[in-house]
Order: structure tokens, then C-alpha cells, then sequence
């Protein structure tokens, strides 16, 4: 199972955990392990390459695991886009989850 650990400080997404495989099919034919892996991608390039927040990104293939997490001190509207972008991924991976319930896990830690 993919499980997909939202942090959060109070009402604030300060970034996710993803890992593991969702054993929905063998790999390279897995279409919710490519979801989550496609929707991780996005956030990152989003973050990162279109508003260059700078944000932590740690991987380790071998355990299929990624940790992002945004910095601290953004501005009132990198702040309030940012939280709208995981906001986002958080309904569209809670979707996925519908639509899938054995598969993905998305779970809040505060």
C-alpha cells in the first residue's frame, strides 16, 4: 500500500510523506502508484522550478520513499498559493483513495 502522510502546523501543510507501492498492479503497470508518483512530481516542479521556494526534497528509491517539506518564511502570497497547491494534492490523493481504498492510504499528522 502507498501511503501519503500530510505534516501540518496548525492549519498549515508544511509537506508530505509518500511511500511504498501500492501493490495495485506489477510495476511499470501500476496506474495508482503512477498517479501518486505523477502528482508528487507536479507539486515539486510546481514548488520548486515555477515559484522557487526552495523546498526540501529527500528521496530514497530503494525504500520508495519522498519527503517534501516548504520553508517556513514564505510571503502572504507564496504562503497562501502553496497551501492552495497541497490542499489540492491532498483532495485529489483522498480521491484516489475513493476510488481505490486498498491500494493508497492519506493520513494528517500534526
Amino acid at each position: 500500500m502507498t501511503t501519503v502522510t500530510f505534516h501540518t502546523e496548525g492549519s498549515r501543510i508544511t509537506g508530505f510523506d509518500a511511500s511504498g507501492h501500492s501493490g495495485y498492479a506489477r510495476e511499470g503497470e501500476d496506474i495508482v502508484c503512477a498517479a501518486v508518483t505523477s502528482t508528487v512530481r507536479l507539486i515539486e516542479c510546481v514548488l520548486n522550478d515555477v515559484m522557487g521556494l526552495c523546498a526540501s526534497v529527500k528521496v530514497n528509491e530503494r525504500t520508495a520513499h519522498i519527503s517534501l517539506r516548504i520553508p517556513g518564511s514564505l510571503g502572504q502570497t507564496a504562503e497562501s498559493t502553496c497551501q492552495a497547491i497541497l490542499t489540492g494534492m491532498m483532495v485529489y490523493l483522498t480521491e484516489l483513495h475513493s476510488e481505490y481504498p486498498g491500494y493508497i492510504e492519506v493520513l494528517e499528522a500534526g
